[in-house]
């Protein structure tokens, strides 16, 4: 990963909406890590040519773009963000959601390496044969969408490294020291956060939303939109609940409008304004692992540093 995407550290800023700008993104590649700008978050090709010039000024390393493939009528202007984002001298694309084929050649024909948001070894084999040059592999216990099959990394890493011949990332629980010595152990060439990110000094978001991870545990996340097969892991808060109670009272009836006041357009109001109880927001896990809010180069200092003490002192001293 670190020669793929020319970083120090193997460690990667996953694209998070209305949370990846450019202040984050470039802290990331400035502490050695692969920092990502959000690309759907920026309402068009020309504000995320704008945000790219904006990570620009911050960084002279490598950063990436997150380029998400909805499933949506009105589809965003694809082509125009890609040209933006190959305009903006990217070599780094996160991609998501819906296959990204048709893509593929116009983005491999700029230098720009492709790593693929997957959710299953199946979707991870179908990156690979389409040819994504990485992929980024979620568990079950992901911040966000993490599929239907719920297989945690534990048992997901493994069977990725037996199947695929493209180096994977892990996504999902990462936190420290210790997902990244597990990660590699299981087979992956490095790790994705998300949720650990948020909860730091540069993430352009309201304290609010630090101080609700920091006081999580890992017991305070919920599911919600299963019964329309969008699954999407949150932070429990009022909306959420109502949320629930609106999938448990109408079953197989429910339809997205009738959530469409808990999770639609909620993000600003949440990342920006601190309104906590405004809607569903993507939350992992991991949030019981997150204990603080510090600079992003003292984490990635601190992930290398104990990733380094683990391997040497406790492993070696195993054998």
């Amino acid at each position: 990963m670190t020669e793929m995407f020319g970083i120090q550290h193997p460690i990667i800023q996953g694209g998070m909406h209305y949370v990846g700008f450019a202040e984050l993104a470039a802290a990331v590649s400035n502490a050695g890590g692969l920092g990502i700008i959000t690309g759907l978050t920026q309402r068009t090709p020309q504000a995320l040519a704008n945000e790219i010039r904006r990570c620009r000024d911050m960084t002279d390393k490598p950063i990436g773009v997150n380029l998400t493939f909805l499933p949506t009528v009105s589809s965003p202007d694809y082509p125009g963000y890609i040209q933006a984002i190959i305009d903006g001298g990217i070599k780094a694309v996160e991609t998501a959601g819906n296959n990204p084929q048709k893509y593929l050649p116009a983005l491999h024909a700029a230098g720009i390496k492709v790593i693929h948001k997957c959710t299953s070894v199946r979707h991870a084999l179908k990156a690979q044969s389409i040819g994504c040059d990485a992929v980024s592999v979620d568990g079950f216990e992901c911040g966000g969408h993490p599929g239907e099959d719920d297989i945690p990394n534990f048992i997901l890493l493994p069977r990725a490294a037996d199947e695929l011949k493209i180096p994977f990332v892990a996504s999902g629980g990462m936190a420290d020291g210790r997902s990244l010595v597990a990660a590699l152990a299981l087979g992956a060439q490095g790790i994705n956060m998300g949720t650990r990110f948020i909860a730091t000094q540069e993430a352009p978001v309201h304290d609010n939303v630090k101080q609700a991870i920091v006081a999580a545990s890992e017991l305070d996340t919920r599911l919600v939109m299963r019964p329309l097969r969008n699954t999407e892991r949150v932070l429990r808060n009022d909306a959420v609940d109502r949320l629930l109670e609106k999938e448990r009272t109408l079953g197989a009836k429910l339809k997205f409008e009738d959530i469409i006041e808990e999770v639609a357009g909620v993000y600003p109001r949440i990342m920006q304004n601190g309104e906590m109880e405004a809607g569903a927001w993507s939350c992992g896990m991991v949030a019981g692992l997150i204990h603080d809010v510090p600079t992003v180069k003292a984490l990635i200092d601190r992930i290398m540093a104990e990733a380094d003490q683990i391997i040497r002192q406790r492993l070696m001293a195993m054998l």
